[in-house]
Formats: C-alpha cells, structure tokens, sequence
C-alpha cells in the first residue's frame, strides 16, 4: 500500500511522530477499554437502551459543542502545553472512575459525569493532535502521516474493546478505567520528551477569537460543497449511530453475550475498518468518494439489519465486519471530502464544522434511537435506522461530493 508523497508506513521513519503515535496507539487502546467498559457498567446498572445510548451521547456531545472553539484555543496556545494539560486532566478523571467503581460508589450520575468531562479533554485534544502532525514529517509525507493516525486508531478499536472483556470478566468493570488512567502516562511522557521546533512567528496579527469564528461561520455558509458534505454527514452519521449505541444491548439481548462478547463485536468493528482501510485508496481510485459512500452506506445498513434479524453470535461478528468496513469507507470518504471543499485559509474551522457535525450527529443520534429502542425494542430500532440510511442515500442524489479533480 502506498499513497502519495511515500508509503503508507513511511512517517515511522521519523523519530518525533513514531514516538507520538505508539504512545497515541497505546493511550487510544485504553480509552477503547474504557469505553466499552462504561457501556457496559451502564448496561448493568440500568439496561433500559436509553440510559446505555446516553453513554454514547455524554462521550459525543461535549465534542459537537466545542470543537470549533477548541480549534481556535489550540491555535492560540502552545500545542504541546495544551496537550499534556489535557492529558493529565484525562488520566484524573479515568483515574477518579476507576477507584469510585471499584469501591463500590459509582452509580449512573457518576458515570455520565464524568464521561462528560472526558468528553470535554476529547474536544480539546482532537484538534490540537491533529494541527501538530505537520510538525512531525516532512510536508511530502503529511498525507500518509494523517492517514497512519487513522489506521492506528482503528488498531486500537481492534485490540482494546476484546482485552477490556476479557478483564471485565476476570477482574470486574472497574479495571479498564484504571488501565486506562496508566496508559495516559505514555502519552504524557512521550509530549515531555518531544521537544518541536519553535514556531515561526506569525505574519499578521492574529483576529479576535470572535472574529474568526465568524468568517469560518460566513465562508461555510457560501461553499457549496462544504455544505453538501455536512448534508450528507448528517444523512449518514444520524443512521449509522444507532449501532454504535445500542452496541452493548446487541451483545446482551440480541445475541445472549457477555461482556467478553461485546468487546469481540468491537474489536470486530475495528478489525473491519482496519481491513476496510487498506483497500480504501484503491477502491477510491477506481469509483470516485461518491460511490465509496455508497457503498458505506448500503453495508452499513446491511450490517444493522444483520444485528437486528439474526441472533446468532456467529452473524453478530460477521455483522460487526462488515460494519467496520462500511464505515471506514464512509467516513474517509467524508472527512476527504470535506477537506477538499475547504481552501487553506479557513481549512481548521472548516474541519472543525465537519467535526461538529460528525460528533453532533453521534451525540443526537445516541439519544434518538435510545428513546426508539427504548419505545419499540432493540430490533425495530435497528431496522428503521437501516431503512433510514437507505432513504438519506435516496435523498442525497443532488448533493455531490467533491472531488480532487474539481479542486481548485
């Protein structure tokens, strides 16, 4: 696999970015344990698909609310400080749920709470993470520096969520908050021993935070293409989070799992995206984002309606497959999309609109079909968010996406 401006493993040949993306592998591999961990203790402490749907939307809200200010924070700060403030941040709060669960005190309000305050590190990290990594390689070798990141991402989705059910099993809910709040000491470590190079000094003085946030708001509202890919973001992401959010009640009630189960079908999802991820640049060549997109989305569905109809554990993680790899290819096939629709000038609150969206549709979504499964049952729930894909599909015809060729 290769993409332009070196191969898919080439920024690993830099010292600064290898260091940062193990420790980022291994920091995302303990929140994917965290994660799947905090589903399930809210599955046991009240397993009605609201309560666990809301696990969902107290990760993915904080982030919809403050991603574009947090865009703006981490242009305004050192990169690095901001970092290892919120790193640290996030290691009290896993820290802070693992000792509350392990003796015995945490209940639902607990943690949602705190799910929520790791949901405001999240908003904060992610944009800063992503504005340094043209500080680790070279500008010919940014391209699969970015991509890298996502593969190590879904490396992790693959291997953390099946070891956090294995020791949920073994040790009890509270040991993967705990391992979690360990693995930030990596990435800590790794920012203390980085040491970039001083920025150069901007060219003009910066405008007022209020400023910029109105001319990314302003711009946004003109580009034509943007708008078309946030539309078809929210076609897509509204539906396809219903899976995501009743994860956990799928490995319960549909398939007669544990916990042991549920990390399986996560891992599953990241062994699809992961597989999904390697053909992506090849596949995209050949049918343009447009019909990787469809392709996202009609496996997408599939995979859900799979979940609902079949209550073998054996379809469950055929199901889990698929749904991995349909939505890598949706999901790159948005997040390109949108970086194309966004000149250099105004590329970080584009991003950062996009990131809103994303996560605002998780968020949104999580509550939505927590009220549907709630009202209807997991299995109705599942089939009208598989039809709703398909009809948000229909609907986006006259909503193109860009593409490299028309870049401008």
């Amino acid at each position: 696999m290769s993409t332009a401006g070196g191969s898919a493993w080439s920024p690993l040949r830099h010292g600064p970015f290898a260091l940062l993306w193990t420790a980022s592998l291994i920091s995302n591999t303990g929140s994917w344990m965290h994660d799947l961990a905090a589903g399930w203790f809210m599955a046991t402490l009240d397993s009605t698909p609201y309560m666990v749907a809301l696990v969902q939307a107290a990760t993915t809200l904080p982030v919809c609310l403050l991603a574009f200010p947090a865009g703006t924070l981490a242009d305004r700060m050192d990169k690095r400080r901001l970092l290892l403030l919120d790193q640290c941040a996030m290691m009290l709060l896993a820290a802070l749920l693992g000792i509350l669960t392990l003796s015995g005190v945490a209940g639902e309000a607990t943690l949602l709470v705190v799910t929520f305050g790791l949901g405001i590190c999240t908003a904060i990290m992610s944009p800063t993470w992503q504005a340094i990594i043209p500080r680790l390689v070279p500008q010919a070798e940014l391209q699969p520096a970015v991509a890298l990141h996502a593969v190590g991402i879904n490396i992790s989705r693959a291997i953390g969520p099946a070891i956090a059910g294995l020791i949920i099993v073994a040790l009890g809910v509270a040991w993967p908050f705990l391992i979690n709040a360990v693995s930030f000491l990596v990435v800590i470590a790794a920012l203390w021993a980085w040491k970039p190079a001083a920025s150069p000094p901007p060219k003009a003085a910066p405008v007022s935070f209020s400023k910029a946030l109105r001319e990314g708001l302003s711009h946004a509202a003109g580009n034509q293409a943007l708008k078309n890919t946030l539309a078809r973001s929210v076609l897509f992401y509204v539906f396809g989070s219903c899976y995501w959010a009743l994860l956990p009640l799928i490995a319960r009630e549909q398939l007669h799992g544990d916990s042991r189960l549920f990390g399986i079908l996560v891992g599953c999802i990241g062994v699809g995206a992961v597989a999904g991820a390697l053909v992506l640049p090849r596949l995209r060549a050949r049918l343009g984002l447009d019909r990787v997109l469809v392709l996202g989305t009609v496996g997408t569905a599939a995979a859900m309606t799979g979940f609902a109809l079949f209550h073998l554990q054996v379809a469950g993680v055929l199901a889990a497959l698929l749904a991995g790899a349909s939505w890598i290819a949706s999901l790159s096939s948005l997040n390109v999309a949108a970086q194309l629709a966004v000149p250099d000038w105004v590329r970080a609150r584009g991003m950062a609109l996009y990131t809103t969206v994303f996560y605002g549709c998780l968020a949104l979504g999580s509550l939505m079909w927590g009220q549907v499964a709630t009202h209807l049952a997991l299995t109705p729930a599942l089939l009208l968010a598989a039809t709703g894909a398909l009809l948000g599909l229909a609907a986006s015809r006259g909503l193109p996406l860009k593409t490299a060729k028309t870049t401008t």
